[in-house]
């Protein structure tokens, strides 16, 4: 039984694992946030879709670099800790930030521009691609015994508050500066406030307890571990963790991320009022993860994931066909219903990939696999729905999701279920019946 003080420290470590994942995940959507201001500065030519294809390609650029970075961020953590690889990712993303905040446009200095965004896209990708594994693994590892999907759905929670965060932002400028100033110079102000803010995390993550299951691991053997080789172990873990994901990054993406585009660019509403109704489904959405995480603490991972298989699989047609020609007030519960849903896929997510893995290849387990998911499927689903939308087919898109949810589907129906297993050997942990009706 954890005493008040060991309480307190496992609530002052997942604070400051989540507000540098919620600084991460600002930076990462800024960019989206704000690239239907800034493309024109990037790509001055062409149509307003065209424009936004350019931005998406960069957008799903910056995935390209996710894998990497969850093999050399995750390769770190296992070696090296947890604390010291959170660290390094968050400096990535306040370098990657400030480049995007400083980069002149087209008009000044040419190609170098697009050159320079891309650049720091990567950085940042980077970044995020190794943040995931290292604060997934972070934050199970130091959650309380029982309550680690609560604990670890706060993952989540950041994430999607990360995003909330910069469509906070992006409404104050609406409302603060006039159309031609935020297209000319106001969409860079969000990147400043990324940059600092990574800063600050900066300190407050070197303040933070490094986990003692790390720190258990001899310190002799730390130097092996984190290889690709150690990870070649865990066949069936790294598939499971391919498995669950590609369903999950596609839908997530397109309901959180691609929305926006979609109710500006086909629906036909106002970009300040797409930006409203972002804001509020996703703070309903922020408040729905730690109901999730509590949930499959009480009756498993598994029948979430499978909610979120079904519905995605069956709803996602009909929900973007309804959104076609959607009201503001319709389009809002259009995206709350798709992101109910999600939030099965969301909220354990992390903890359930965690779950897999032993402490030596905990950090790269989680990371790459999913990394290499992201980036082939969720990296690329904004830019596969443009491309149709240009060809005249947009509504293959919606197949597309139902169908990678489908994949995902027949993981979560197969895989077992990993609620009751050690953090410190992957292997279940025999409790007593009584115990767990507690």
């Amino acid at each position: 039984m954890q005493t008040p003080s060991s309480s307190q420290r496992v609530v002052s470590n997942i604070f400051k694992g989540s507000m540098g994942n919620l600084v991460e995940w600002y930076d990462w959507y800024v960019y989206t946030a704000f690239a239907i201001y800034f493309a024109p500065v990037f790509f001055p030519s062409g149509s307003q879709t065209s424009q936004l294809l350019n931005t998406a390609g960069v957008f799903a650029v910056g995935f390209l670099m996710r894998p990497v970075g969850s093999f050399l961020l995750g390769r770190y953590a296992d070696r090296h800790g947890r604390r010291a690889a959170l660290t390094l990712s968050v400096t990535l993303m306040a370098t990657g930030s400030l480049v995007i905040a400083c980069t002149p446009g087209h008009t000044t200095i040419g190609i170098a521009a697009p050159v320079l965004l891309v650049t720091a896209r990567l950085l940042q990708g980077l970044s995020v691609g190794g943040e995931y594994g290292t604060s997934a693994t972070y934050m199970s590892e130091v959650a309380s015994e029982g309550r680690r999907g609560f604990f670890s759905s706060f993952q989540y929670v950041t994430l999607a508050a990360g995003q909330l965060v910069a469509l906070a932002v992006q409404i104050l400028l609406q409302q603060t500066l006039s159309k031609s100033d935020l297209a000319s110079w106001g969409w860079r102000i969000p990147f400043v406030i990324g940059a600092v803010a990574a800063v600050i995390v900066f300190w407050l993550r070197r303040s933070m307890d490094e986990s003692a299951e790390f720190e258990a691991q001899p310190a002799s053997r730390r130097f092996r571990q984190g290889s690709l080789a150690e990870l070649a172990k865990h066949p069936r873990a790294v598939l499971t963790v391919v498995g669950l994901t590609l369903g999950g990054t596609v839908a997530f993406y397109t309901f959180t991320t691609y929305l926006q585009k979609f109710m500006v660019n086909t629906t036909g509403i106002q970009k300040t009022t797409v930006t409203w109704i972002n804001f509020f489904a996703l703070l309903l959405f922020v408040g729905l993860q730690p109901l999730g995480g509590m949930l499959s603490d009480r009756i498993g991972r598994r029948p979430l994931l499978i909610f979120f298989g079904v519905g995605t699989t069956v709803l996602t047609v009909p929900l973007l066909t309804a959104l076609e020609d959607a009201t503001p007030l319709r389009a809002f519960l259009l995206m709350l219903a798709g992101l109910v849903v999600v939030t099965g896929y969301t909220s354990i997510n992390a903890i359930v990939k965690a779950e897999l893995f032993p402490t030596s290849i905990r950090a790269l387990g989680v990371g790459m696999p999913y990394g290499v998911t992201v980036a082939v499927f969720g990296g690329t689903a904004e830019y596969v729905a443009l491309w149709l939308k240009n060809a005249g087919h947009e509504s293959a898109f919606y197949y597309y999701v139902s169908g990678c949810a489908a994949v995902s589907l027949i993981v979560y129906l197969t895989m077992s279920e990993t609620r009751g297993k050690s953090l410190s050997s992957a292997r279940p942990v025999h409790r007593e019946r009584t115990t767990t009706a507690q």
